[in-house]
């Protein structure tokens, strides 16, 4: 699944080609998503003006002058710019078209979302709940520590939980613990302020260079300008069960935690 690197990734490659844009049309080829494309979104938006392009844990916001679209890349998804008269292919369900060029949303599993909020994108219902984003000030060990005491879900589980951070998904949260010594299968609220200052630095790191990478392309995800991320060539964990770690040489293990493989090293994250 897209995460928040991959997402962060799509938002900065589409806003400068479309940010201040009208939308001169709307194509919606495949209604069928996770959650039905509204029926009259085209009504309501042709001819508006595309203000600006933000992203919210692992959603994007398109915010027109009175309401947002939001747009979920699901499993497998990818929305990327493209020539308005390019052929769509067979998982192409949604077009927003501005002029000569085209958003396109690729969605081979149809498990993501095009949704229309009147008023401001972030207090919709999929939204308004959700937890401190993990690349902004608030996010910090003091916050962290505060947050988990009492919280026996181990510390990936915990990671993972958009209730409490957003968008470090599976993959980041392995490498992220990596990075910072932690077992993840240590229990949240048993971890100090000091470790758990090391940890935020190592999220906050881990999701930095792999937005820098472009994200991670395990397989069908390309960024807002078609190209595929390369982070994948630099995990230390993730994916690696069986290999040499990179740092000590010991084999990495996989356990399942929460019904998610999870990749560590059992020398450098030790219990």
């Amino acid at each position: 699944m897209p995460e928040l690197p991959e997402v962060e990734t799509t938002c900065r490659g589409i806003r400068p080609l479309v940010a201040g844009r009208t939308l001169t049309a709307l194509e919606v080829r495949n209604p069928r998503l996770r959650q039905p494309v509204p029926a009259d979104l085209a009504e309501t938006l042709v001819g508006e003006r595309l203000q600006g392009v933000r992203r919210r844990a692992k959603y994007l916001l398109l915010d027109f002058p009175h309401g947002s679209v939001l747009v979920h890349l699901g499993m497998s998804g990818s929305l990327r710019v493209v020539s308005a008269d390019e052929p769509a292919g067979v998982h192409d369900h949604v077009d927003l078209v501005f002029g000569i060029e085209a958003l396109r949303l690729r969605d081979p599993r149809r498990f993501g979302l095009v949704l229309w909020h009147a008023g401001d994108g972030l207090s919709h219902p999929l939204l308004a709940a959700l937890g401190r984003e993990p690349l902004e000030s608030g996010f910090t060990g003091a916050w962290l520590h505060e947050a988990t005491r009492g919280v026996r879900l181990s510390i990936k589980q915990t990671l993972m939980d958009a209730h409490r951070v957003v968008g470090v998904g599976n993959i980041y949260a392995s490498e992220s613990l990596f990075r910072a010594r932690i077992h993840p299968l240590e229990p949240a609220g048993a971890i100090g302020l000091q470790r758990l200052a090391r940890l935020v630095a190592s999220v906050r790191e881990t999701l930095l260079a792999a937005i820098d990478a472009g994200g991670s392309t395990l397989r069908d995800f390309v960024g807002g300008d078609g190209r595929a991320g390369y982070f994948q060539q630099q995990y230390f964990v993730y994916g690696r069960e069986g290999l040499a770690c990179r740092v000590c040489a010991t084999p990495v293990r996989r356990v399942v935690i929460g019904q998610r493989s999870t990749f560590f090293c059992p020398r450098c994250q030790r219990r």
